[in-house]
C-alpha cells in the first residue's frame, strides 16, 4: 500500500516528531508522523489525515517533496514525501487501537544534527528530512 509521511513544522517553529515502538526490529524509535492513504484519497488529504490523528496538529502549509520506493527490489509500494508548515494544536490524538505513539518538539536545528548523527532509523523518513532541510534552506 502506498504511504505519506511529512516533517511537520509548528507555527512556533518546532518540528514534531513521533516516538513509537517497531515490532521488526524491536526497539522504540522516533519517526515523522505519516501512514497509509485509504482508498479514494489523495496524498495530500492523507497527508493531513494521518498528521492530525497522530499528533493533533492540523497544517496550514503542505509542499510535495518527491516519491521514494523503499526497496524497489522486492516490494512495490511508494512513500510519498511532504514538508507541512504552520501546525496548530487543534485536538487529542486520535489513534488506531494497535497504536501507542508519544509526540515530541523538537528545534529544527535540534533535528538536522539528529539526521547528521544518523539517529533517524527509518530510511524512507531521513530522505523526507533531507528533501525538507533543502526546501527550507532554499533562497525565496
Amino acid at each position: 500500500p502506498e504511504t505519506v509521511c511529512a516533517m511537520a513544522v509548528t507555527e512556533e517553529g518546532e518540528v514534531i516528531l513521533v516516538k513509537q515502538y517497531r515490532h521488526p526490529i524491536e526497539e522504540t524509535i522516533l519517526e515523522l508522523p505519516g501512514g497509509f492513504i485509504d482508498e479514494n484519497e489523495t496524498a495530500e488529504m492523507a497527508v493531513a489525515r494521518e498528521l492530525q490523528e497522530e499528533t493533533g496538529y492540523r497544517f496550514s502549509g503542505f509542499q510535495y517533496l518527491g516519491r521514494v520506493a523503499a526497496n524497489p527490489g522486492v516490494l512495490n509500494n511508494f512513500t510519498e514525501l511532504y514538508l507541512a508548515t504552520g501546525g496548530k494544536k487543534v485536538t487529542d490524538q486520535h489513534l488506531d487501537t494497535n497504536e501507542e505513539i508519544e509526540v515530541k518538539l523538537f528545534s529544527i536545528a535540534a533535528v538536522r544534527e539528529m539526521l547528521m548523527n544518523n539517529e533517524f532509523k527509518q530510511a524512507l523518513h531521513t530522505s523526507c528530512l533531507f528533501y525538507a532541510f533543502s526546501k527550507l534552506d532554499a533562497p525565496n
